[in-house]
């Protein structure tokens, strides 16, 4: 009987590669020692010389491949026939017992490990390393076929291939399949959900049963770096924030250069605090973890000490850190750095297509139009259908005030990547341009759904809920963004906006002197401040911040287009009148001149001003006299510790 007979009789077939090297026999490899005879050989598969060259056997590597099978055994008739095998007779090949530990002999220490149960024990067992690649030789079909299903997305496709399987590698796929099975299908229901209670209601059901199941093996300790990883994103799904967090952590200490894990573990931290009572792994990942949790929690001198300390240790010309660096200064809006860095970071990398959306925001912020058009058509022409090209169109025609087109676009993204934060919110800013409120609140939901420290997510809800008139909802949104960015003078305004319409006016004034002392950005906090000082007829307090108000505007050399200085300058003129100052009531009424809307209130004003003085009152020179804090004013009531504010044109979408 020859080779086929005999090798499809087995119940499975094991296979081994072994490269042999210039000069080396072929048949060495091909030969094993038969039972009982210990010097005796006789070939397990001879290839006939017309298929294997003198030539590639001497001068090249050859590779002799055979493929590992779980299937049934075959008879000679369906055995293919371009096999051309030789084989012992079954007399001289010792039987199935034979043929099975000859089998084991190939597989080496993990075949050996049976082969000592058979005879009572008398080699050590395999090592646990032997025994993953075992079980890893075993799922290769299994594992072959379910990732090529994976990859065209048919999860639950397989799922049903993996069951069964042993080996980690495909247990993770086989777990990951069902998890990604659930969330395709929870997408689905979304999508054909009628209204946004019934979207809010749509879960995965596959959680809880994956769970169960990976809390077993938990408790087992059979996962791994990436089981961990899966476990820990079933949790945070759940909403069990504590338990994901160590799950997290204990998968960055198994698998440190995962950085999965790491990503994960920071959307669940929210403080610094809370930082501090981790305890990760000294590793180098460490490092690039605090440098991005830093900037995630806007604590961007932190977060550039760490690049800069990472750039000093050899990564100079790693572009994933120049990036961040250029997102650091994005956060803290210092506009002009960060788009000297992009630009820079676009000449070492012109085809990067990754932060390319934020480098869309600052061209957006400065109203950049060419630039922003030749980094869309740049984009397209390299990857069309990218999330970060398709926010960059849209950001271009938001900036063109086509907020359909750009919505449309903003909904491509989501559709390629569901979970991608700056879109939703990008999104969320068109349908506020298009007085779409329902739609907007939903869009920047999402957003929070995906990073609960998007600030700009909450502000947005903010600013709807302040549109349909509904202060104490807005309230809630604004102090949660303040949370988010307490140094950020436009949440304080927003703030001191919603308890003055609550007519909770101590906390408003404390909301619009604390927007002032930390750097006003829009330059309104003055003049909010005043008018509520105005409105409780606290006339004295009120014209100190309208005095500071001008100073600011006037000291920063910026073009006065603000109404609300020709409103200082009216109310100075009045207070001034009011204390009988001629000078300083004259120079402000001049000031009225100025502007349109107070003109005719500044010439009334001169002429009372005029008719006074010839009455007999004090005399003063027509002179303007320059502006100054009255010597009856306090100089304690001034801000002792000014932050200079920053140097911006527009507000981040």
């Amino acid at each position: 009987m020859g080779f086929k007979e005999t090798a499809f009789a087995a119940s499975r077939i094991y296979a081994f590669i072994k490269v042999l090297k210039p000069g080396e026999s072929f048949k060495k490899f091909t030969r094993f020692p038969l039972e009982g005879k210990r010097n005796s050989h006789r070939p397990l598969c001879t290839l006939p010389k017309q298929q294997i060259s003198n030539k590639r056997a001497r001068g090249r590597k050859c590779r002799c491949f055979v493929i590992v099978s779980e299937q049934p055994a075959l008879s000679a008739e369906t055995a293919p026939s371009a096999l051309p095998l030789e084989t012992p007779s079954n007399g001289g090949g010792g039987g199935d017992g034979a043929r099975q530990r000859r089998c084991r002999r190939l597989l080496g220490p993990a075949g050996n490990q049976e082969a000592a149960a058979e005879r009572g024990g008398a080699e050590p067992r395999a090592g646990p390393a032997a025994q993953r690649e075992m079980e890893d030789a075993r799922d290769l079909d299994a594992y072959t076929l379910a990732k090529s299903y994976f990859d065209l997305k048919e999860y639950d496709r397989a799922a049903y291939f993996l069951r069964g399987c042993k080996s980690q590698k495909a247990y993770f796929l086989y777990m990951y399949s069902r998890y990604l099975s659930g969330e395709k299908k929870k997408d689905d229901e979304t999508v054909d959900s009628l209204g946004p209670l019934e979207k809010g209601q749509v879960k995965n059901e596959a959680l809880r049963e994956l769970r169960v199941e990976l809390s077993k093996k938990h408790k087992a300790r059979e996962l791994d770096g990436f089981g961990l990883y899966l476990y820990g994103v079933v949790l945070r799904k759940l909403d069990l924030v504590k338990e994901a967090i160590d799950v997290f952590v204990e998968a960055a200490h198994v698998l440190p250069l995962h950085w999965g894990a790491w990503l994960e573990l920071c959307n669940l931290i929210t403080d610094k605090e809370m930082l501090k009572f981790l305890s990760l792994p000294d590793t180098w990942m460490k490092e690039f973890f605090l440098a991005h949790i830093y900037t995630e929690l806007q604590l961007i001198e932190e977060a550039l000490q760490k690049y800069q300390s990472l750039i000093d240790a050899g990564f100079s010309k790693s572009t994933y850190i120049i990036s961040q660096i250029a997102v650091a200064y994005h956060n803290i809006r210092d506009i002009d750095k960060a788009l000297s860095i992009f630009n820079e970071l676009r000449k070492q990398d012109p085809y990067r297509i990754e932060n390319m959306d934020t480098f869309s925001n600052l061209l957006y912020v400065r109203s950049m139009k060419p630039e922003l058009s030749y980094l869309a058509h740049n984009l397209c022409e390299i990857d069309k259908y990218r999330v970060e090209t398709c926010c960059v169109i849209g950001n271009y025609y938001s900036l063109r005030s086509q907020h359909e087109k750009a919505a449309l676009y903003f909904q491509r993204a989501l559709k390629l990547n569901p979970r991608y934060l700056g879109a939703w919110t990008l999104m969320g800013h068109e349908y506020m341009e298009m007085k779409n409120t329902s739609a907007a609140i939903q869009a920047y939901r999402h957003a929070i759904e995906v990073n609960k420290r998007d600030y700009r997510a909450w502000y947005g809800l903010g600013q709807t809920y302040e549109i349909l008139k509904m202060p104490f909802y807005c309230l809630y949104y604004y102090r949660r963004a303040h949370q988010l960015r307490p140094n950020d003078s436009r949440m304080l305004v927003a703030l001191g906006e919603c308890y003055e319409k609550l007519n909770q006016l101590v906390e408003a004034k404390k909301c619009y002197w604390r927007a002032y002392a930390v750097g006003d950005v829009e330059k309104m906090a003055l003049v909010k401040l005043s008018k509520l000082h105005e409105q409780l007829n606290e006339s004295e307090q009120a014209a100190q911040c309208y005095i500071k108000y001008i100073q600011d505007i006037y000291s920063c050399g910026e073009i006065v287009e603000h109404l609300e200085v020709s409103t200082a300058f009216r109310y100075l003129a009045q207070y001034y009148f009011k204390c009988k100052l001629w000078d300083e009531a004259s120079a402000c009424a001049q000031k009225c001149c100025a502007f349109n809307d107070t003109r005719e209130e500044g010439k009334a004003l001169l002429r009372q001003i005029l008719q006074l003085r010839n009455q007999g009152e004090t005399s003063s020179t027509d002179v303007p006299a320059p502006l100054f804090l009255p010597a009856s004013l306090s100089a304690n009531n001034t801000p002792t510790r000014r932050v200079s504010p920053l140097n911006l044109s527009s507000v981040t979408p």
